[in-house]
């Protein structure tokens, strides 16, 4: 990432945690970012002052999914990249009909990453060979699935599934990876006891932080060879 790119990065929920992180270090590279948010942040001020570009998006419909890309259409001709990380994390439950838990982990993993690849890709061709980027957030639980997760594991799958066809779709002009996360960053909220299990879960027990997933996107962004693939960042935890 060391040459400035004047077409920017777009970011589905960049406004905190990993997206934050992404965004923030993508601009201290003098790399143009494009921030889709949801709800009002604190951290959204932060990321007006150093330069983003900061859109409100309703993704729970495919009619806000379409508005969305049309607006970046209006304002960019081109995308260096889009980073799908834009995520709900909802458990099946009693007072939840499970109908209902499947379609919005669709909506957000599924459709969303699927119809903006495809409004949005004439804004990634036709900037040379490796020119442009698909970035998918899954998640490990795709290798082994959840329990108590079920319909986020399903639609995490799907994705990731995804990431080969829009590979294969896209090419030359476009790389699309997955990057699948285990345990990244524990939220303020968590106690002693919880952080303790979830450390013995993994091979590496430790909480790395998001700077392990923002450099992978670098990686991936100066490759001119990597596409398809699925990079675990899950400190083995697999392998438990």
């Amino acid at each position: 990432m060391s040459n400035t790119h004047f077409a920017p990065v777009l970011i589905t929920g960049g406004a905190r945690r990993i997206g934050l992180a992404l965004a923030k270090s993508l601009l201290q590279k003098n790399q143009p970012v494009i921030v889709a948010y949801r709800s009002e942040y604190p951290a959204l001020t932060e990321l007006i002052d150093l330069g983003a570009e900061c859109i409100q998006a309703d993704f729970s419909s495919n009619q806000g999914i379409y508005q969305f890309a049309a607006t970046v259409q209006q304002r960019h001709a081109k995308l260096r990249a889009i980073v799908h990380n834009a995520s709900a994390w909802l458990a099946e439950s009693p007072d939840t009909p499970p109908e209902q838990t499947m379609a919005t982990m669709l909506q957000i993993h599924v459709y969303t990453p699927y119809l903006l690849n495809q409004l949005l890709e004439n804004t990634l061709r036709g900037q040379g060979n490796a020119g442009a980027d698909v970035i998918h957030l899954t998640d490990f639980v795709v290798e082994k699935g959840s329990a108590r997760h079920i319909a986020y594991a399903a639609s995490k799958a799907a994705l990731d599934n995804m990431t080969r066809s829009f590979a294969k779709k896209m090419a030359p002009d476009v790389k699309v990876n997955a990057i699948a996360p285990a345990l990244i960053l524990f939220n303020p909220a968590d106690d002693a006891l919880y952080r303790k299990q979830a450390l013995e879960k993994s091979l590496m027990k430790v909480e790395p932080g998001e700077d392990e997933i923002v450099e992978l996107v670098h990686y991936l962004m100066r490759s001119r060879y990597v596409t398809g693939r699925t990079h675990g960042v899950d400190g083995g935890r697999p392998l438990r």
